[in-house]
């Protein structure tokens, strides 16, 4: 299709016309060449009941061909006007399936496809009900078997896991278990939050007092509710918490204290789980059809084995358990890691008057936050943004409708940028023997955080104390041997130490699986997060989107969910989705 001469709008339109006809034509090699030879066309849900790219004209040519019988894409239509981006013109369009309507933004490029993106975002017939379908409350007039509100969501709450089982259970009750839970509860499948601590937020109130969001506050929104417009822009720990167990109870989650998953069988014949549970310690068996592990991005804490580490005379522990250095004031200390939370664990013991050592075992990205806030975030989440008519679910859908075989390029321009305006403090901190670096290809922190959700820091206050040396770091090292009351790092260096902090990481979510179900059905999944990039800690081959999360595992039934906050907010519909069109009853045959 020619489409010179065309105002930017009309073009956009006029593209999508020619899309749509050889769709409804079933002619999938002429709707693939409708796309220019560069050309991806990345869905969440919409087509391929699964979250996809398709790169090239052959990729997206046999995914519509296996596709477009049960999907049978529809009505697109333009939603504003286009907008030209340089060489690129723009466009928002709505569009339907068979059985879901969808939200999609288009990029051409010489009037040809470029970047197409399709994503779900209802069920016809299993909308949710808002604004003019909301239910009215309460039901005028008297009655003698009148219930109310409370003595409803009483018996509902009693009922669910005793007399009736969930559809769907959720093992982890953070931001990731708690949006998910929302969605769900909207789309009306019962489900059950299953959290080990005493109260929704704890996971933020028990980590350590110095905690604070590095994201700012329009990143970082849950569905339905927004921060209110008082809210600071780096949201701290425990007011995270106090929002978190707001939102479980307005939100009419059925969220479970003091529970734990101690197992989980799945039945293939019955398609259930079963799962023994210990709530307020007494067991008890409960049997969905879902299961969801939202205990994070990743699983249990990463430790590692050093020689003589059950010698040590004073404290060790991994940074997951930290609290407070309160108690170790003037005390030797000694960070292992040089990644967000081992920075703002030194800050921490330094506050404290400890004595501290960051041992680095690999170069550090590290972002200023203004930097960070002002070059990577003011476009798409900020008051700037929010003023020239951005909203969350415009911001969520342009983030996503960037293919990761694209990211890195992009990234790389801006790190150039931030590079230059942090550069004096990249200078002190090389200086001090601190090594940075901005990935193996430039492209900065945000895919570092894609690829394997470590190696950087929004400094918030740690690179000074660094760049000062009022924390010490030994680089490029790793600790070779523990003695009673020392380290001693590979280069041979002895430090003298009282308190040992394994900063470390954690281990990927299957690892999870396998203590939860099995080793064999962990082995079937494998590791979730990283994209195929090819770059350390992140394997081939390819594949375009990140491993294992918010879509089908291998073994059925079974989902991962996580991530930060943006993340579970965004992608919590996308699995919500797939997971009500299972309980409904919907086909969902899934591509790729």
């Amino acid at each position: 299709m020619n489409t010179s001469g065309l105002d930017d709008t009309a073009a956009a339109t006029a593209w999508l016309a020619s899309l749509e006809r050889s769709l409804n034509g079933s002619a999938p090699q002429a709707a693939a060449d409708l796309f220019g030879p560069e050309c991806y066309w990345r869905d969440l849900v919409a087509l391929t009941w699964n979250i996809t790219t398709l790169e090239g004209r052959d990729a997206i040519a046999r995914m519509l061909a296996a596709q477009l019988g049960q999907a049978r894409p529809l009505r697109f239509a333009i939603d504003g006007s286009a907008q030209r981006n340089g060489a690129v013109v723009e466009a928002w369009f709505d569009f339907e399936t068979k059985v879901a309507r969808g939200r999609g933004h288009l990029r051409l490029q010489d009037g040809k496809g470029f970047t197409l993106l399709t994503a779900m975002t209802e069920l016809k017939g299993h909308e949710e009900r808002t604004g003019t379908t909301r239910e009215m409350g309460v039901a005028h007039g008297a009655s003698k078997t009148r219930t109310t509100w409370l003595e409803r969501k009483t018996a509902e709450d009693n009922e669910l896991g005793a007399v009736t089982q969930p559809d769907c259970v959720i093992i982890g009750g953070g931001q990731g278990g708690i949006a998910l839970g929302a969605r769900l509860k909207r789309l009306g499948v019962s489900t059950i939050i299953l959290e080990k601590n005493g109260r929704p937020g704890d996971s933020w109130r028990n980590r350590y007092r110095s905690l604070v969001l590095h994201d700012p506050v329009w990143y970082d929104h849950l569905p339905y509710i927004p921060f209110p417009e008082h809210w600071p822009v780096f949201t701290p720990k425990d007011q995270l918490g106090d929002w978190l167990e707001m939102y479980t109870r307005v939100m009419e989650l059925n969220y479970w204290t003091h529970s734990e998953a101690l197992n989980a069988a799945f039945d293939a014949q019955s398609h259930t789980w079963t799962i023994r549970v210990r709530r307020n310690g007494a067991e008890l068996v409960l049997r969905p059809k879902q299961l969801v592990l939202a205990t994070g991005s990743y699983g249990p804490p990463r430790t590692i084995a050093v020689k003589g580490a059950e010698r040590f005379k004073g404290v060790q522990y991994h940074s997951s358990a930290h609290v407070t250095a309160a108690p170790y004031a003037g005390k030797a200390t000694i960070v292992v890691g040089a990644n967000s939370s081992a920075h703002d664990i030194c800050a921490d013991f330094w506050e404290h008057g400890a004595n501290v050592t960051m041992i680095q075992r690999s170069p550090t990205t590290v972002v200023r936050s203004e930097s960070l806030l002002e070059l990577a975030f003011a476009s798409l989440y900020s008051e700037q943004a929010v003023k020239a008519g951005m909203t969350t679910d415009k911001a969520d859908l342009l983030f996503a409708a960037t293919p990761f075989r694209l990211m890195p390029g992009s990234q790389a321009q801006l790190y150039a940028d931030i590079a230059k305006r942090d550069r004096e403090l990249i200078t002190e901190l090389n200086r001090a023997g601190f090594q940075t670096d901005y990935g193996v290809d430039g492209s900065g922190l945000m895919m570092k955080a894609l690829r394997t959700g470590s190696g950087y820091y929004i400094d918030v206050g740690a690179s000074e104390l660094i760049a000062s040396g009022e924390i010490k770091v030994k680089s490029g090292v790793e600790l070779a041997e523990i003695t009673g009351d020392a380290v001693i790092l590979t280069d041979g260096t002895r430090l003298p130490a009282d308190v040992i902090i394994y900063a470390t990481g954690y281990l990927p979510m299957t690892e999870r699986v396998a203590t939860l179900i099995s080793r064999e059905t962990a082995d079937r999944i494998g590791p979730n997060w990283g994209y195929g990039s090819g770059t350390k800690g992140d394997p081939g081959p390819w594949l375009g989107e990140l491993r294992n999360m918010w879509k089908p595992l291998a073994q059925e039934g079974l989902w991962f969910h996580g991530g930060n906050l943006h993340l579970s907010r965004f992608y919590s519909l996308s699995l919500a989705l797939q997971l009500k069109a299972r309980m409904a009853g919907i086909a969902t045959p899934v591509y790729g």
